[in-house]
């Protein structure tokens, strides 16, 4: 069993900066890949930024060049550094791990203000 726990979203106005955290613990080393998704309103969710265990990176294109994922071993723990929010950022942010099966964070959320 892995556990998820996120922090870190909150209201920011636009161009601001935000970093999500994700904490994992339990069978960690069953994880093979570790991500951030979104949901707002009306929309589907979707992938905003993942990491594999090897620490490959991908990222939705609508962040490229402002959203940054990372991983610290040590603490078994996600991160998602967001800059320059814009208001359609605006959702839900998810924490996945992939493992022998999936497990998903409580969601928190990001509020950016024009």
């Amino acid at each position: 069993q892995v556990q998820l726990v996120e922090s870190g979203g909150g209201l920011v106005q636009a161009g601001g900066c935000l970093r999500l955290s994700c904490a994992a613990s339990g069978s960690i080393f069953s994880i093979n890949f570790m991500g951030w998704y979104r949901q707002a309103p009306g929309k589907q969710r979707e992938l905003v930024a993942g990491i594999t265990s090897r620490g490959s990176t991908n990222y939705a294109d609508s962040v490229k060049g402002r959203f940054t994922i990372s991983r610290d071993n040590v603490k078994n723990t996600v991160y998602l550094q967001m800059n320059s929010l814009k208001p359609e950022d605006t959702a839900v942010y998810y924490c996945r791990a992939i493992g022998k099966v999936d497990y998903w964070g409580q969601g928190t959320q990001v509020t950016v203000s024009s």
